[in-house]
């Protein structure tokens, strides 16, 4: 006979044998020791206490091990049948989780959501919180953030690698609507030389010290502010650019809400500049494909902009 005869053969004698248990008889045995008894355990899931008898019954026939010990009036788990609880436990919350996907998928709902969003820019506490909110509303659904500056976020969209972006930069073809603003300031270290001129800085005092800017990551190479200091570092990350101001290396227009900890306790102070020591920057939040973007899409956006009106307010 050819093996996949045999195998054929073989699929068909183990499917038509009934399951030897049931993720409904493991949730029956789950009920029991959670609640402390058959009695409760029938009343929180619904059933009579002969049901739960009965299903207890047909789990423990099917195993090779026993489940439960009485001790006193209380049925508990035998030490195997410990071992076995924390199984089922994860085989029925993976089954739940299952079928509330279905359900999603069912409803329209994609199975994830891709955010990309400026880095440098995009205030943390404001992400964190809308997916906090996010999580809560539908908690089945994957989230992929991609961080990136300046251009990136525009690229993700352009590329179609995201549902939604973040970014001060919306690209052709798209439409943004204005999400929050976010201060800019300049700074630099106390003991920075720039502090100890005490006057007002212009440009040429500035030319004379190091600055330090984040690298775009899109493909554009955008640049942002004012960036005619004769010595200037590149770095790629937000963090990067902090820690050499906080060492007095140079100094940098960092959004306010970034370092808010470090100018309350006098670890950074702004610059004194006679013009252009502080600005703004609009954020955009921009869909891919705003007519077929989903409920979890939908879902994000809402949480996204309650959150900033909390925030502006």
């Amino acid at each position: 006979m050819r093996i996949s005869a045999l195998f054929n053969q073989e699929f068909r004698s183990v499917m038509s044998k009934p399951p030897r248990t049931s993720l409904e008889h493991w949730a029956m045995f789950q009920a029991v020791i959670d609640h402390g008894g058959f009695e409760a355990a029938a009343e929180a899931l619904g059933r009579s206490q002969s049901a739960i008898s009965y299903g207890i019954k047909r789990l423990q026939e099917r195993l090779p091990v026993a489940l439960l010990e009485q001790r006193g009036r209380r049925s508990l788990p035998t030490a195997a049948g410990e071992r076995l609880l924390r199984r089922s436990r994860a085989l029925l919350e993976e089954a739940q989780r299952l079928e509330r996907l279905a359900v999603t998928l069912a409803e329209g709902w994609a199975p994830e959501v891709r955010l990309a969003l400026d880095a440098v820019v995009t205030p943390q506490a404001l992400v964190v919180e809308a997916l906090a909110a996010f999580a809560d509303a539908a908690p089945q659904i994957r989230v992929e953030l991609i961080e990136s500056v300046l251009s990136g976020a525009s690229d993700a969209l352009l590329q179609r690698q995201v549902d939604l972006a973040i970014t001060p930069l919306v690209p052709p073809g798209f439409l943004g609507e204005a999400l929050i603003e976010v201060e800019f300031v300049a700074v630099a270290h106390p003991e920075h030389p720039l502090h100890r001129l005490g006057r007002p800085l212009g440009i040429a005092d500035l030319r004379q010290h190091r600055q330090v800017v984040v690298r775009d990551s899109g493909q554009q190479q955008i640049d942002r502010g004012w960036l005619g200091a004769d010595a200037r570092w590149t770095v790629s990350q937000l963090e990067s650019a902090v820690a050499l101001i906080r060492r007095g290396l140079a100094f940098a227009w960092i959004p306010r809400a970034a370092i808010a900890a470090a100018l309350a306790s006098g670890a950074l102070r702004e610059l004194d500049l006679v013009e252009g020591g502080r600005y703004r920057v609009t954020l955009y939040l921009v869909h891919a494909e705003h007519d077929e973007a989903g409920p979890a899409v939908d879902a994000l956006t809402r949480s996204l902009f309650e959150v900033a009106a909390r925030v502006a307010g």
